[in-house]
């Protein structure tokens, strides 16, 4: 039940980056971000809701969606209880609402897997 609150999105053109924010609260007593796994998730028009980047709790290998390796990054600043996405390298079919989310167990860089969510933050990658 964390509450996340995504920033950053906006309009770029292709071939252009783009770093996404997401600021966490409401942790319990003896727990930050680091006990938590977190990612990205994305949905364009017409499509359904996807995992863009996941990564497990500290110390974990990161898993990001074929469509995005080796241009987007998951990362987290748990001293500042924040997420980031930096893409790279952005295509016009990375236009979609991001979300960010966090899972208080193991999970799967699926939705069903994650249980608290951000509002989402909107990315357009057009010329």
């Amino acid at each position: 039940q964390l509450q996340l609150v995504e920033s950053g999105g906006g309009l770029v053109q292709p071939g252009g980056s783009l770093r996404l924010s997401c600021a966490a609260s409401g942790f319990t007593l003896d727990h930050n971000l680091d006990y938590y796994a977190i990612g990205w998730f994305r949905q364009a028009p017409g499509k359904e809701r996807e995992g863009v980047a996941c990564a497990s709790s500290s110390g974990s290998s990161a898993n990001y969606a074929d469509s995005v390796k080796g241009r987007f990054t998951i990362f987290r600043d748990s001293a500042k209880n924040m997420v980031y996405l930096q893409m790279n390298s952005l295509k016009p079919e990375d236009t979609a609402v991001y979300y960010c989310a966090t899972a208080l167990v193991q999970a799967m860089c699926v939705p069903d897997d994650f249980s608290s969510w951000g509002q989402g933050t909107q990315v357009t990658v057009s010329s």
